[in-house]
């Protein structure tokens, strides 16, 4: 069996190096060009299943690349990205800069992070994602071929972060672009990583912060 896990497609936020974290920011237009030419690129896949971060950003990029199949797009709560509390909306700039902001850390030493009040901390992340794993996708193997994820680039970076164990300060080193895809197997109940960040469109826009 195949995971397609796609990030989503660009917003304006994106574009303007701004947190969204738990924010629900739509796609911009461009990130739904982004989408659709994933879709055709795509258009020969037969995804048997489909689910989606809530958030409307991760939604759409879905509905858009799944196009006319015949199949729902399932939401699940664990799929929502990285909650950064107050920090939502804020300029990611700065704390790559600032060696006393509360969110350096997450940008620079992800393996000292520890997040402010309201914040979410990596490992909260990465035990959802795994229990979505187990509950959703791991019941699949054997009838279903081809599965859509579409959810957001922390998370997608923890997910991928509890199949292959890497060290959390190689976390940055992973780069998703928007509407990228993690492409990864299933076989006899183990996951495995096939390609990572791979985009169906030209030049990879947004792949770090």
């Amino acid at each position: 069996m195949k995971i397609y896990l796609f990030r989503h497609g660009e917003t304006g936020w994106n574009k303007g190096h701004r947190l969204q974290g738990r924010s629900d920011i739509p796609l911009n237009e461009f990130g739904r060009e982004l989408a659709r030419i994933t879709a055709k690129a795509l258009e020969e896949v037969a995804f048997d299943r489909a689910f989606s971060s809530p958030l409307e950003r991760a939604l759409e990029t879905a509905q858009i690349i799944i196009g006319t199949r015949d199949i729902p797009v399932q939401t699940d709560e664990r799929l929502v990205e990285m909650n950064f509390g107050s920090y939502e909306g804020s300029s990611y700039d700065l704390p790559k800069k600032d060696l006393s902001h509360p969110l350096h850390d997450f940008f620079r030493k992800p393996e000292s992070y520890v997040p402010p009040e309201g914040a979410e901390s990596f490992q909260e992340v990465m035990e959802r994602a795994a229990s979505f794993l187990q509950e959703k996708i791991l019941p699949l193997e054997g009838s279903c071929g081809n599965v859509l994820i579409a959810a957001h680039g922390a998370f997608n970076r923890c997910l991928l972060g509890t199949i292959s164990q890497y060290p959390m300060d190689t976390f940055w080193e992973i780069s998703l672009p928007n509407c990228a895809a993690c492409i990864l197997s299933l076989e006899k109940g183990k996951f495995r990583i096939e390609e990572v960040g791979k985009v169906y469109y030209g030049e990879p826009v947004n792949g770090r912060p």
